[in-house]
């Protein structure tokens, strides 16, 4: 069983990247695949590895966090992989797990692919076995949330306010965001979810 992989990024595209160890490629899914075009030395991906009849898949993250609740999104029924992937592309696992304690439904109907009843089952199946959750976790949620109840002053502004605090939290800079923000809005029409706001700005941002 694979626990991590860590070496060049090689490769990428909207779901997944590869990662060159040793002379081998991995197709490795991740949340948000851009993110991890910053780095032109070797990264390190915590890995889930997935097996089914059809396929054999490597899901892989930056922190030990996101594995951790990547690996509890797929124990509730209705969740796979596809999912649990996009609900992290589309929220930190402290907030996810914050939320879920607060049986926050509206903030976990807004995750990707995550539809009411969905949400429901995650905070029956898990609200008591995510533990205590840190009061800077907390507050991360709080503010997220804020965001993404907030008014929209211009096409997709509180859903590109909640992809915009995830890229902060990621290292870019306010200036950065503003000049991938101001390059696609134009094309924003309201619609596109936080996750699919920050794969386009992600998209920007590697592209200088």
């Amino acid at each position: 069983m694979i626990d991590f992989l860590r070496g060049r990024v090689v490769h990428i595209e909207t779901e997944y990247v590869v990662l060159d160890v040793r002379d081998v490629g991995y197709r490795v899914f991740t949340p948000n695949p851009y993110a991890l075009a910053r780095s032109e030395e070797a990264v390190v991906l915590y890995i889930h590895h997935h097996v089914r009849e059809d396929a054999i898949q490597l899901f892989g993250f930056p922190t030990r966090e996101e594995q951790a609740m990547f690996r509890r999104l797929l124990d509730v029924s209705g969740i796979g992989p596809k999912v649990a992937l996009g609900a992290l592309a589309g929220g930190r696992p402290e907030v996810i797990a914050t939320a879920i304690q607060s049986e926050n439904l509206s903030f976990l109907t807004k995750l990707p692919g995550i539809g009411k009843k969905t949400a429901q089952r995650m905070i029956l199946d898990l609200k008591d076995k995510l533990g205590a959750v840190d009061e800077r976790w907390a507050a991360a949620t709080s503010v997220q949330i804020a965001m993404d109840a907030g008014p929209a002053s211009e096409a997709g502004g509180s859903n590109w306010a909640a992809a915009r605090e995830a890229l902060s939290g990621l290292g870019y800079r306010d200036s950065e965001l503003d000049k991938a923000w101001n390059a696609m809005k134009g094309q924003v029409t309201g619609e596109e979810s936080p996750d699919v706001l920050m794969k386009r700005a992600l998209q920007q941002l590697f592209q200088g």
